[in-house]
């Protein structure tokens, strides 16, 4: 079941594109999804949460995002995860990341530090008590900040079918080129109403999990404040579906038809 934790830190990745040359969030913002297996198995919860926060001397969101599994999966493989970013308030280049997972005993606790200006990524690997220093692109992100990034420097008044949206990530040691698709606006029933969506396909790594490269669907809301609403993933053996079931904190109304 680590397809679950997978689909759960994707989330912190690739859930929203935005337009704004204003902020998309502020602090406060809390995010809720549910996560279920197979359409009908209930197999965890990952949380978001925007915090204010001060770092070296630098004002920061520091952002937290935590990840469990639930129910009968539970019993036979359980799942703790936690992810952390800091990064600028103006700027939204990340400062430091931290991912502290276990999942059925796998675990990995790692911290980066980020030094823009040198073009270096300091990873402390504290399970394997190992250091290291990695050269990083320009504008990187980290998984969790490239979140917030995205909601706040993508435009989508114009974006086109078949766009894609491209980013550097550094994630664990090495560097990465992500990538999105935009498939269209939608009408999408949820827990709140029906809401205007934007549709994008993220490209991700076939083999052990994902069925193709384009086996991931998302929905983000087609407003100011661009939240994700829903996840879809055809795995290897069977699917997976995050919904978001609540939220507090929006900076923007939150348009809903009823």
């Amino acid at each position: 079941m680590r397809k679950v934790n997978l689909v759960i830190a994707l989330c912190f990745v690739i859930l929203s594109v935005s337009a704004q040359e204003k902020h998309a969030f502020q602090e406060g913002e809390w995010f809720k999804f549910k996560m279920s297996y197979s359409g009908f198995l209930k197999a965890g919860n990952a949380t978001l949460e925007v915090k204010e926060s001060k770092l070296n001397g630098r004002e920061v969101f520091h952002v937290v995002g935590k990840g469990w599994t639930t129910g009968a999966i539970r019993w036979f493989f359980k799942v703790k995860d936690r992810y952390e970013s800091y990064f600028d308030k103006q700027t939204g280049m990340p400062y430091k990341f931290i991912r502290n997972i276990d999942e059925g005993g796998y675990t990995k606790d790692i911290e980066i530090e980020f030094d823009h200006a040198a073009a270096k990524a300091h990873v402390n690997n504290k399970k394997t008590k190992t250091k290291s220093s990695h050269a990083i692109e320009d504008n990187v992100q980290d998984m969790v900040s490239a979140f917030y990034y995205l909601r706040n420097n993508y435009n989508t008044d114009t974006i086109k079918e078949g766009d894609v949206v491209s980013l550097n990530m550094f994630f664990d040691e090495e560097n990465y080129n992500f990538k999105l698709k935009f498939l269209g606006r939608e009408e999408l029933k949820t827990t709140f109403g029906t809401i205007k969506t934007l549709k994008f396909r993220p490209y991700v790594m076939a083999g052990r999990v994902f069925k193709e490269k384009e086996s991931l669907t998302l929905w983000v809301s087609a407003d100011d404040n661009k939240i994700p609403l829903r996840i879809q993933a055809d795995l290897a053996v069977g699917s997976l579906r995050a919904d978001l079931e609540a939220f507090k904190g929006l900076k923007h109304s939150f348009k809903v038809q009823f």
